[in-house]
């Protein structure tokens, strides 16, 4: 899937529309629960438009899902290997962020592991997220340098560190470096 932007983007708008519908929702529900707008909602569907990393993240609150859930397409049972090519790559259009979906999808484990290459300069914020209380995270950075700002506290993580957070609290992911930062996200959907 590495390679296949197009087909995403499309399996992308398709997987919101399903979701939506599923839910019994309008496109005017979804867009009242997200903040998104109607008009954006409906050309990310048509596969118009590539959704940026924070849009897709409220897309997801709205819906009641993670970014890993979100991504994980099939409906099967999960086969409890992933292997690397299969594994779903999407890159944020806005920053350039690339987000691998590492974890096998739809097994029974309650936590997703994301590989996460974060451009230089880059920077996305994510507001609180009271619908998913008692989620958390573990940011474990591998090389670079990289910011977590959470709960208004800032934390310079360097090569080996790793934070943990809840993810319901607002948090602030920026790359002070000048070269990208590989990191590894372990989320723990509780429940």
């Amino acid at each position: 899937m590495e390679n296949e932007t197009e087909p995403l983007e499309s399996a992308i708008g398709e997987r919101v529309r399903m979701l939506r519908t599923a839910r019994g929702q309008t496109l005017d529900d979804l867009a009242s629960a997200s903040g998104v707008s109607r008009a954006m909602i409906s050309r990310i569907e048509r596969g118009e438009a590539s959704p940026t990393a924070q849009l897709l993240a409220r897309l997801c609150t709205a819906l009641d899902l993670t970014l890993s859930a979100f991504f994980a397409f099939s409906g099967e049972s999960g086969d409890p290997l992933s292997r690397r090519e299969a594994q779903v790559l999407w890159r944020d259009p806005e920053t350039g962020y690339q987000r691998r979906a590492v974890s096998p999808p739809n097994t029974a484990s309650r936590v997703d592991v994301v590989e996460v290459e974060f451009p230089a300069g880059a920077r996305i914020a994510y507001p609180p997220e009271t619908a998913k209380a008692g989620m958390t995270q573990h940011v474990w950075l591998f090389s670079g340098l990289l910011r977590l700002t959470v709960a208004g506290m800032a934390h310079d993580l360097r090569p080996g560190d790793c934070l943990y957070m809840s993810i319901t609290e607002g948090h602030v992911f920026e790359n002070p470096g000048d070269m990208p930062a590989r990191y590894a996200v372990v989320l723990d959907r509780g429940r």
